[in-house]
This record gives C-alpha cells, sequence and structure tokens, in this order.
C-alpha cells in the first residue's frame, strides 16, 4: 500500500483498530477520518495520534451504517474488516457510497482457496481469530461479487508462507523444514491465486 500516495486526499478508514496504518496516511500528507465500533479502539487510537502529533477524525461507528455524506471521500480503507461484520455486502455498499466519482477503495479478506487454510485443517491447528463471533472467508472469485458495485476491481493474493516459531514439535519441523521451501521453489505464478490474503483494489464510477 502506498500510504505516502494521498497527500491532500481524504481517506477514511474502516475498522481502524488502534489507528496503525491511519497514522501512515496522515504522516503521508492525507486528511485523515478513522472509524470503528470498538471504543477502545478509537481510544487508543486518539493516544496514538496525540502522541506521533497528528490529527484525525476518530469516531465510534457503524462500517454498516457510517455517519457521513455520500461522495466524503477519495479513498475508503478496509484492511481485515469484510470477514468480521455480520453484513458485509452492507459494509461494502456503504463504502462506495461515501466515496466521491472516481474514488477508491481498498479491502481484505482472507483466502478459502489458501495454503493457510488448507494446512489448518490438515494438521489442525486453529487460524487466529478462530473464535470471533464472525469470521468469513472467501475465494477470490466470492470476493469479486462481493464487490461487484464497482466499477473496476482488481484482486491480489498475497501473504506466502515463511518459517515460523509459533509451532513447535513435529507440526513446526515439517512446516519450516519441508513445507515452506516447497511452496516458495514452485513459480509463483502456479502458486500466487492460494495466497492467505485476498487484497482488493476498487474504484467507483
Amino acid at each position: 500500500m502506498n500510504f505516502g500516495g494521498y497527500r491532500g486526499k481524504r481517506v477514511l478508514e474502516v475498522g481502524c483498530g488502534a489507528g496503525t496504518d491511519l497514522v501512515r496516511f496522515a504522516r503521508g500528507g492525507a486528511v485523515v477520518t478513522g472509524v470503528d465500533l470498538s471504543p477502545s479502539a478509537i481510544a487508543l487510537a486518539r493516544q496514538n495520534f496525540a502522541q506521533q502529533g497528528l490529527t484525525a477524525d476518530l469516531r465510534e461507528a457503524d462500517g454498516e451504517q457510517l455517519p457521513f455524506e455520500d461522495g466524503s471521500f477519495d479513498l475508503v480503507y478496509a484492511h481485515g474488516v469484510l470477514q468480521y461484520t455480520s453484513n458485509p455486502a452492507a459494509l461494502v455498499q456503504e463504502c462506495h457510497r461515501v466515496l466521491t466519482s472516481g474514488g477508491e477503495a481498498v479491502f481484505q479478506v482472507y483466502n478459502r482457496i489458501s495454503w493457510l487454510n488448507a494446512l489448518s485443517k490438515l494438521m489442525k491447528v486453529p487460524l487466529e481469530h478462530e473464535d470471533a463471533p464472525v469470521i468469513a472467508k472467501y475465494s477470490a472469485g466470492e470476493f469479486r461479487r462481493l464487490l461487484q458495485v464497482f466499477r473496476d476491481v482488481r484482486i491480489v493474493e498475497e501473504r506466502f508462507p515463511v518459517k515460523s516459531r509459533l509451532h513447535g514439535g513435529w507440526k513446526g519441523l515439517m512446516f519450516n523444514t519441508f513445507f515452506v521451501g516447497t511452496f516458495n521453489a514452485l513459480p509463483r505464478p502456479l502458486v500466487r491465486r492460494f495466497g492467505w490474503h485476498l487484497l482488493a483494489f476498487c474504484r467507483k464510477a
């Protein structure tokens, strides 16, 4: 993500958390707004911005019912949010609504047809946030259909296996010594669609 490429642009992050990415947009000169359902996340984001001497409009709000007028932003950024919302179509529609004509949206979800999802089932090792009240995974086709309200949608698969110290024993040994090396030795065009993350770069008509 080119965080420095939005100088002077109005950027909204839906599900901003503690503002880690939103701070990077602000440092790049963007006029930033962040919303999150969690009041503690907004409190942390305010502390984060204050500590770094940056300004932002930070609000506790629901991404499925954004408190902004139509066409308010040049970029809407929702990284790792759609998979946790009860009505992803409503969130996508709201992100589209608040974008100006020609504006951009960036979404990230988990890839159901991925190396990590398959390995989790095979090795019986739970994935991150498996205990979340709502968690969804999408194929690239399902993700594209969810985003069909946008004029242009470009989907990029990313996050490929690297060695990990999270798991030990034979499972960790097999993953680090066999699977990681084999997967990454294969030609990237053959395995790209199995990346754990799906990123969508969208543009409004």
